[in-house]
This record gives structure tokens, C-alpha cells and sequence, in this order.
């Protein structure tokens, strides 16, 4: 492991042990999006415990701490998310979830831990700080429309000038940390078209418009999207993920389901993503004379890190871990409701290294044996309370 060089090393080490039994209880009892509310019972009265917090509960199943500094200063936000997925969990180790179906396969049980662990150390040193923090433990970052935006709605950023949150990231050897300005996540937009057509028997197709032909055609000329109406250079991806049609061999059915989802950095490009889509989805339906329905739902905004924030945690990390640590994170076009903060204030999102394959810690997120490389928590924790002391000056 890298050795840290910041004298905040020893406040950390000091904590490491709290934070691994913090992460390992939430692992242990994970709860799904806007049903959080034993996780943020747990956050609450864990930070209470720490004094020199002032603590609000903005919806039932989120905790907001704040923690005003001695000398005035800017306001600095810092976001963990709490929420599990979905997911029956495969893992054999003494702490897996105890909530069958529910699991904690994405790292927001670390991503919690560690934001704990940062309060934790912190509200020891108000007297060294200047300006405010304020640690945001969000509910439902997993589940659109997402917590994000209700914590904003409840005024949770209200007199924020920077806001940061990381990532624990299963691509990413542990001891890296990654960390990049402009476009970091993509905009998670999802579309539902029904085609409609006329059933029958499958001995007499030229009795019917045959449904799953038309939406057949309809799922490969998607792609015409990405390969011809979108600049080469702009990241985009189309996929259907859901194709729902038919109930026996013999039987073409009336009508086929397809759900996708549309991705991308780019704000022009979604905003004309549906009427795109659209084009496709008439233009197919028509010529061979079956009808549609269509419905397309932005998901969460794109996250663009903010340049002059972005600098000033690159700079605390290189500070603090040295270059052969801090390296360029690549974008991704997975989905994260941080970008509900960044249109409040100006903000940086980063990724640290979880992953293990000495460990067979080599599963993707949201995958049944995903884990994480518990050392990456420590490294975590002080990329925070080093990154806010940078940036709070």
C-alpha cells in the first residue's frame, strides 16, 4: 500500500478500524433506494456520537451533518450515497447481507464508511478549519429520480460554493485514484416503444403485420444513431435491454415491447435523442403498416467536473499520495445522480481503486460477488479530509 505523507495519516490510521466495521454493518444490513431508513438511523446516531455536528434528517431516509469552522470560509459539500441493489448476494465471507435479495454490490456501504470516518476525524479540528462542511449521506442514488435531487429540493445546498463525492471503483486497482475535469458519467436516459401489429397464425403470416419483424428491424436501425447521426467523436450508446413479445410457436403476436436506454455527455445530442428515435420508429412502423407508442425519460444529467475544483483535489491527491498513485480517470457512461449537485454549485466526482485480482476482487458493480478491497477505505478517507483542508483554503 502507498504510505500517505500528510501528517492527517495518524487521525487516519487512528480510525481505519472503525471504518472497515462500519462498512462491514452496512454490508451486512443493506437496504434498497427511499427504504433506508435503518442505514440512515445508523449514520445518524454514529455521528451524534462524534459531537461538534450539527445534525438534520431533510427526508426520512437521508442524514445531513454540518460542521462550521472556527474561522469564516467558503462551504464545502461532500456527498456519500447509502442505498443497496436488487441482488441476491453470492459472497461467503462472515459479513454478507442478511436481507435476502438486497445487497450492497455497488460500494455505497464503503462510500458511507468512509464520509464517517472523514466526520469523524474532522470534528475534532473545527478550530482548524475555515468555512463550513457539510457531509451529505444520500438515500437512493440507484432508483430514478433519485435522492440527489430531493436533497436539493430540501435546500441541502443551500450557500454551497463546492461540492465533491467519490466513487469506489471496481476497474481500478486498489491504491490508484482517479480524478479528471469536464465529462466523468453519462446521462442514464431510458425510452419504451410499443409496436403494434395484427396477430395471427404463424402458418398465415401474410395474414398479419408481424410485430416482432417490425421491432426486429426497429432494434438494429437504433443503431444507425450512433453510427451516422452522431459525430464520430461523441460518445454515445444506444441498447435495447428488454425485447417482450410472443406467447407460443405457433402465434404471431399483436403487438412487441422494447425498453433501452440512451446515453450520453453531450446536452445537445439529448436533447435530440427522442425526436431521432422517433424518426426511426415511425418511419420502420409505417412502411410495413404497423402503428407505435413511444415515451422517452432523461434520467440523471451528465457529470461534468468542474475545472478549478477538479485542479485543487488533483493537487491535494498528488499532495498527498504522490503521482505514481493519482492517475487519469477514464469517463464512463454509467449513470450518477452527484450531477443533481453540480448544477448548484461547482464540483468534482472521483473514482478510487477497489479492485484486487490478487484478492479475486475482480467482479464488476451491481454483480452478485462484488466486494471491495477494504484498503481502499483508509486512502478514501484521506483523500477527503486532506481535499477539504485544500480546498477550504
Amino acid at each position: 500500500m502507498t504510505v500517505v505523507k500528510h501528517h492527517f495519516a495518524e487521525d487516519v490510521a487512528s480510525i481505519q478500524e472503525d471504518v472497515v466495521r462500519w462498512r462491514r454493518y452496512l454490508h451486512t444490513h443493506p437496504e434498497l433506494s427511499f427504504q433506508e431508513e435503518k442505514t440512515a438511523q445508523f449514520v445518524y446516531d454514529t455521528l451524534q456520537s462524534f459531537g461538534n455536528l450539527e445534525l438534520s434528517r431533510p427526508t426520512k431516509t437521508s442524514v445531513v451533518a454540518r460542521l462550521v469552522g472556527k474561522h469564516s470560509g467558503p462551504v464545502l459539500a461532500v456527498r456519500a450515497d447509502m442505498d443497496a441493489l436488487p441482488i441476491r448476494e453470492e459472497n461467503e465471507f462472515d459479513f454478507v447481507s442478511q436481507n435476502p435479495g438486497v445487497m450492497h454490490a455497488c460500494g455505497h456501504d464503503g462510500h458511507t464508511s468512509m464520509l464517517l470516518g472523514t466526520a469523524k476525524i474532522l470534528s475534532r479540528l473545527a478550530d482548524e478549519i475555515n468555512g463550513e462542511v457539510r457531509f451529505l449521506f444520500q438515500h437512493a442514488e440507484e432508483l430514478f429520480p433519485g435522492g440527489a435531487q430531493e436533497l436539493v429540493d430540501a435546500g441541502v445546498m443551500n450557500g454551497v460554493d463546492m461540492v465533491i463525492g467519490a466513487h469506489l471503483w471496481a476497474s481500478l486497482e486498489v491504491g490508484k485514484i482517479a480524478v479528471k475535469a469536464g465529462a466523468m458519467m453519462a446521462s442514464p436516459d431510458t425510452f419504451h416503444i410499443v409496436v403494434q401489429g395484427r396477430g395471427g397464425h404463424a402458418a398465415q403470416p401474410h395474414l398479419t403485420v408481424d410485430s416482432i419483424a417490425v421491432a426486429a428491424q426497429v432494434v438494429t436501425n437504433l443503431q444507425h444513431m450512433v453510427s451516422r447521426d452522431t459525430d464520430p467523436l461523441d460518445s454515445l450508446v444506444v441498447s435495447v435491454t428488454e425485447f417482450i413479445a410472443g406467447t407460443a410457436d405457433n402465434v404471431i403476436p399483436g403487438s412487441a415491447e422494447l425498453v433501452g436506454t440512451f446515453r450520453t455527455f453531450n446536452a445537445d445530442l439529448r436533447r435530440t435523442a427522442p425526436i431521432l428515435m422517433e424518426r426511426i420508429v415511425k418511419g420502420i412502423t409505417e412502411a410495413h403498416g404497423a402503428t407505435y407508442t413511444f415515451s422517452y425519460q432523461n434520467g440523471y444529467r451528465p457529470v461534468v467536473n468542474d475545472e478549478r475544483v477538479t485542479e485543487l483535489l488533483r493537487e491535494s491527491l498528488l499532495e498527498t499520495f504522490g503521482a505514481e498513485v493519482v492517475v487519469d480517470a477514464v469517463p464512463t457512461m454509467g449513470g450518477e445522480d452527484f450531477s443533481a449537485y453540480q448544477t448548484q454549485a461547482p464540483g468534482s466526482f472521483f473514482f478510487i481503486g477497489a479492485g484486487n485480482s490478487a484478492k479475486n476482487i475482480i467482479y464488476p458493480h451491481h454483480h452478485a460477488r462484488f466486494t471491495v478491497d477494504e484498503d481502499a477505505l483508509p486512502m478514501g478517507v484521506q483523500a477527503f479530509v486532506n481535499g477539504i483542508f485544500k480546498l477550504l483554503k
